[in-house]
C-alpha cells in the first residue's frame, strides 16, 4: 500500500468516526478541518510550567534574540532563492528546480522536489514537531500566569495537528517581554529539539552506523515525474552499474553521470532486478551534467565481523532509530524556523507585529506587518510554483 492509499483510506475511516460519533466525542467540523477541544492537560501544562518558571523565562529570554534573527534572516533568503529562480529562467541552461522552500508530505513525492519524506518517519517527526511547538507555547502562556482556554487535537483532511489555545484578553495585557517570549516558545523549543536530534544523530553515525556497515551499490528513494528514470526505475531497486561502471557508493553514482554520460546519451542502468536503459537529459543546473530524475541513497550491508556478533537486528535497529531522528532534526529545523517568517499568521509575523508597536502606533504596525506578511506568502507562492511546474509541465 503506498502513501497515497494509506491517506485515503485513513480519510475515510477519520471522517467517518467524526460524522457517526460526531456529539459524543465532542467533534467541532469546520469545512475541511476536524477538532476536538479539551481541558485535561492544562494541569499537566500548569504543572510543567510552574516546576521550574524562573528557567522557562531566563531560557526563553535568550530564545526570543535568537527567534528574531531568524525572522529577520528568512526573508533575505527568500529573496535570494527568489532572485536565483528568476536569473536562472534567462539563463542557457534553463529554470533551476531549487528552491529555499518545499512543501513535506510524508510518503509524498512532491513534483521538484529533492528530498522524499519517508511516511512513517515523516508522521513521527511530524507530530513531535506540533506537540513540542504547541506545548511550549502553552508552557511559557502558563508560566506569566495566562490562562489556558482549551488544549486539543485538529486534523486537516488527513494531516494531524494539534493546538493550544490561551486566553485571548490575557494575552493582550501582557507584557510586551511575555508575548514575544510566548510567540518565540514554540519554534525555540523546535530548535532545540532539532539540535539534540542532531547531536544523537551525529553519535549514532560516528560510533554505530559508520563501524557496522558498508555501502554496495545506490537504493532508489524515489523518482520524479516526467523525468528519464520515473516509470523506470521502482522504489527499492539497488543500482550496481552504469553503464558498465561499477556503483560503489553515492559519490560513484554522482561522479559518474557528472563525467561519464552526457545529455542524450543512451544509458544501461543495472540493478538487482535487471538492466534498464534510459536516455539521459541535461541536469537544469549543468547542461554539461547528465540528469536521469532518480533520488538515491548508499545500499548499506551489514559489516560481516558485526554480523557474526550481533547478528542483523540489532545494526539495522540502531540504523532505523538514526533515521527516526535525522527526520525529526530535518522537519523540527525545517518547520520551526519556517514559522519565524516575518508574515502572519506565523509567529514570526506575530513577533515583527509586537516589535514594531513598541516604535510606533499599533495602527501603523499592524498595516506593515500585513503589508510584510502579503509579500512573503507572495514569494512562497512563487518559489513553490517555480519548484513543482517546471516538473509536471
Amino acid at each position: 500500500m503506498d502513501a497515497l492509499q494509506f491517506y485515503a483510506i485513513a480519510f475515510i475511516v477519520i471522517w467517518a468516526v467524526a460524522l457517526l460519533f460526531k456529539d459524543k466525542l465532542k467533534i467541532e467540523i469546520s469545512g475541511p478541518i476536524l477538532m476536538r477541544k479539551t481541558t485535561r492537560l492544562r494541569d499537566f501544562i500548569d504543572s510543567i510550567a510552574q516546576k521550574s518558571p524562573k528557567f522557562w523565562r531566563w531560557s526563553m529570554n535568550i530564545g526570543v534574540p535568537i527567534c528574531i534573527f531568524f525572522m529577520i534572516l528568512n526573508l533575505p533568503l527568500l529573496l535570494y532563492s527568489l532572485g536565483t529562480i528568476i536569473q536562472n529562467l534567462f539563463a542557457v541552461q534553463g529554470p533551476s528546480t531549487v528552491s529555499s522552500v518545499g512543501i513535506a508530505i510524508p510518503g509524498v513525492s512532491i513534483p521538484g522536489s529533492s528530498f522524499n519524506v519517508p511516511l512513517v518517519y515523516g508522521l513521527i517527526g511530524l507530530v513531535v514537531v506540533i506537540v513540542v511547538h504547541e506545548f511550549a507555547h502553552g508552557i511559557l502562556a502558563r508560566t506569566d500566569g495566562i490562562k489556558i482556554k482549551s488544549i486539543g487535537l485538529l486534523m486537516l483532511a488527513v494531516i494531524p495537528g494539534a493546538f493550544v489555545e490561551p486566553d485571548e484578553e490575557g494575552i493582550k495585557k501582557a507584557s510586551r517581554l511575555t508575548k514575544l517570549r510566548i510567540y518565540a516558545a514554540g519554534s525555540m523549543s523546535n530548535i532545540v529539539v532539532a539540535f539534540i536530534a542532531f547531536l544523537l544523530l551525529t553519535a549514532l553515525s560516528s560510533f554505530f552506523i559508520a563501524p557496522s556497515f558498508h555501502p554496495q551499490g545506490v537504493e532508489v528513494q524515489n523518482t520524479m515525474p516526467n523525468t528519464p528514470a520515473y516509470g523506470v526505475l521502482q522504489n527499492g531497486m539497488v543500482i550496481t552499474h552504469v553503464n558498465g561502471y561499477e556503483v560503489t557508493n553515492l559519490t560513484t553514482f554522482t561522479d559518474i553521470l557528472s563525467t561519464k554520460i552526457k545529455p542524450g546519451e543512451e544509458v544501461n542502468i543495472t540493478t538487482n532486478q535487471g538492466t534498464f536503459k534510459l536516455k539521459a537529459t541535461a541536469n537544469s543546473n549543468n547542461t554539461n551534467h547528465a540528469y536521469l530524475g532518480v533520488i538515491v541513497q548508499n545500499h548499506l550491508t551489514v559489516n560481516q565481523d558485526v554480523a557474526s556478533k550481533y547478528g542483523d537486528t540489532i545494526p539495522w535497529f540502531l540504523y532505523s532509530l538514526y533515521w527516526l531522528f535525522y527526520w525529526i532534526f530535518f522537519l523540527n529545523i525545517g518547520i520551526g524556523t519556517f514559522n519565524l517568517l516575518p508574515a502572519k499568521p506565523l509567529d514570526g509575523g506575530l513577533m515583527l507585529e509586537e516589535i514594531l508597536s513598541s516604535k510606533m502606533s499599533g495602527d501603523l504596525a499592524n498595516r506593515i506587518t500585513n503589508s510584510v506578511s502579503v509579500f512573503s506568502w507572495m514569494i512562497v507562492v512563487i518559489l513553490i510554483g517555480a519548484t513543482i511546474i517546471p516538473a509536471i509541465s
